[in-house]
């Protein structure tokens, strides 16, 4: 026992004094590498070739900055190094000669160095793979990885792309540990400067990457990956780049197969690329319709999966055979469902789809009321429901989109309360709601007579006479044009004129609206002739104090006015007016 442990220090004192040594050879590789990749910037020929070999040499540099970074403790593995730090420390010599031959155009002959780039990228290739085995078997793990620190923000652009090169090391040869530190410094930079994110498309490698890691079988290196590549294709510029790169397949394989969470982030990413339609067949190749479908329909997915999702149909809806596929697959009766969803998204995208789906198809349009499209739209305008402004003016706008251009649609609505629900919100709706109510109030006077009288029967036009004095000249606007088309009906006439303060507020407005030819100006003054039919309408015209403004007018040859001095000039009102008028 005695004999041994002294036996036993001296093996370990041997095996320190090895690691050293091959430390001290390893840092002469690095350095050459250095070098070598430097020099390599010089060179003006077969500039290809070089770039691939530059990309080699900077992933065999991170990977043998790790092993430089092991401790002590890694010494009994020191054999395996050993062996290959003078394989690459001979390699490098040999790709120096060859870089000085390219630099000084020194070399015998074309095709003879394009062979000898050929072979030494292939060593170099080689080199990667065994420093690749070295972490997959676990004789360097990540904890004796040295960690690049992040460049400032001040950092040159060679030191950004040092950084990146380095992640991009890790993520190829590391360990299940080393990809997902790799990824998630690299998720860090790229959603804090933007400068990254066009860096690691002109490295090109790395995205990549980050598509086979998407069909990982590790979980977190499949999440990791997906919110980086759902961060890229948020910008535009890149979205081609991703779908070159072959990132479909790999996406729709995760909504079909992935957990919950993989599939909310990779929809996420399909949405942002099917905003432009370029993309559509791309999704529609690799079953990605009928994978959608699929999640939108099944009951026991969140808002956070179905609404995405929903999205992504709602973009891909414009495709006509794509249309009529999802059409096939049942689709309508589908999204009908999600309308009464609790979830605003879902409700949301699930309307713009039937929107989409059903715009200016009759046989569509048929399908969606058949399939009870518009009591499902009716039930978000429930003044009781919880639904948010957004999710109304979407119904709003879907149900004016769909519906006005058919009589019988209209009647429907009319039997199922639509006008009690647009009433109420033009009395109580928030702005946005009460403007997009305003709007859709407007369109659906001018498609129908029945709704006209409907509407003046409900109590419309005192709701309409106070937006007249709105801020928004939009507002007032639309309120006077729909104003000017409820009183084509004899019956609200007789109600306009009913209450005195309707003419008083139509005759302020006329005051207060400056441009005498202005097309607002015109309707209220058609507003004003058409209550002249009426003995009271003429009668509290004529006693209002306004008509020195409506003989302004008329000087200035406004064709309503004229009509309208005339209309009050009868025998019976001439003595009420300051002058006399002849014509």
């Amino acid at each position: 026992m005695g004999e041994e442990k002294p036996k036993q220090q001296q093996q370990q004192q041997n095996s320190a004094e090895s690691f050293e040594a091959m430390k001290s050879s390893l840092s002469q590789v690095i350095e050459g590498i250095s070098s070598l990749i430097s020099l390599s910037h010089c060179i003006r020929v077969f500039t290809v070739k070089w770039q691939l070999i530059r990309k080699k040499l900077e992933e065999l540099s991170s990977g043998l900055m790790a092993i430089e970074n092991c401790g002590s403790s890694s010494a009994q593995n020191i054999e395996v190094f050993s062996g290959l730090v003078p394989t690459i420390l001979v390699t490098v010599n040999e790709c120096h000669r060859l870089a000085r031959a390219c630099v000084d155009l020194s070399y015998s002959g074309k095709l003879l160095m394009q062979s000898y780039l050929d072979v030494i990228l292939a060593k170099f290739d080689n080199h990667v793979k065994d420093l690749s085995g070295f972490y997959t078997t676990g004789i360097l793990s990540h904890g004796f990885a040295i960690v690049v620190s992040r460049p400032g923000v001040t950092a040159s652009k060679d030191d950004m792309r040092f950084y990146i090169r380095d992640l991009l090391t890790r993520m190829k040869i590391g360990d299940t540990e080393m990809k997902k530190q790799a990824l998630g410094n690299l998720y860090q930079v790229l959603a804090e400067d933007e400068r990254y994110v066009k860096l690691i498309i002109e490295i090109g490698d790395i995205v990549n990457v980050l598509v086979q890691f998407l069909d990982s079988p590790e979980i977190e290196i499949q999440r990791e990956a997906s919110k980086i590549v759902n961060l890229i294709s948020g910008f535009d510029l890149y979205k081609g780049f991703l779908v070159k790169a072959g990132i479909i397949g790999p996406l729709v394989r995760i909504l079909e197969t992935g957990n919950d969470l993989g599939k909310e982030g990779a929809v996420k990413c399909v949405q942002k690329l099917t905003v432009n339609a370029e993309n559509a067949w791309s999704v529609s190749a690799h079953g990605g319709v009928t994978a959608l479908l699929k999640i939108c329909s099944n009951g026991d997915f969140g808002g956070e999966l179905i609404g995405p999702a929903c999205g992504v149909l709602r973009n891909l809806v414009g495709v006509e055979e794509i249309k009529r596929f999802m059409v096939e697959e049942g689709a309508i009766s589908t999204f009908i469902k999600l309308v009464t969803s609790r979830e605003d998204l879902v409700q949301i995208n699930s309307m713009e789809f039937l929107q989409n789906i059903a715009s200016g198809d009759e046989s569509l349009t048929r399908i969606v009321v058949k399939e009870g499209g518009i009591r499902a739209l009716l039930h978000v305008l429930d003044p009781k429901s919880t639904v948010s402004s957004k999710t109304r003016e979407i119904a709003l706008r879907t149900i004016e989109d769909l519906c006005f251009s058919s009589q019988n649609c209209i009647n429907m609505l009319m039997n199922d309360g639509f006008i009690d629900r647009l009433l109420f919100f033009l009395r109580n709706g928030e702005v946005s709601v009460q403007e997009s109510t305003l709007k859709v109030t407007s369109r659906l006077c001018c498609a129908s007579e029945e709704a006209k009288k409907a509407m003046g029967d409900a109590g419309f036009i005192p709701e309409l006479v106070k937006l007249l004095d709105a801020k928004s000249y939009e507002v007032r606007s639309i309120a006077t044009t729909t104003l000017h088309s409820l009183v084509s009906i004899p019956k609200n006439r007789k109600q306009f004129i009913q209450d005195d303060r309707n003419i008083g507020c139509l005759l302020q407005s006329l005051d207060r609206d400056e441009a005498i030819s202005g097309n607002n100006k015109k309707l209220l003054l058609s507003i004003l002739v058409s209550l002249t039919s009426c003995h009271n309408g003429r009668r509290k015209i004529a006693s209002s104090g306004y008509l020195k403004n409506i003989e302004k007018l008329a000087e200035a040859e406004v064709y309503d006015a004229k009509r309208l001095v005339r209309k009050l000039s009868s025998n019976r009102f001439r003595s009420m007016l300051s002058g006399l008028w002849h014509y």
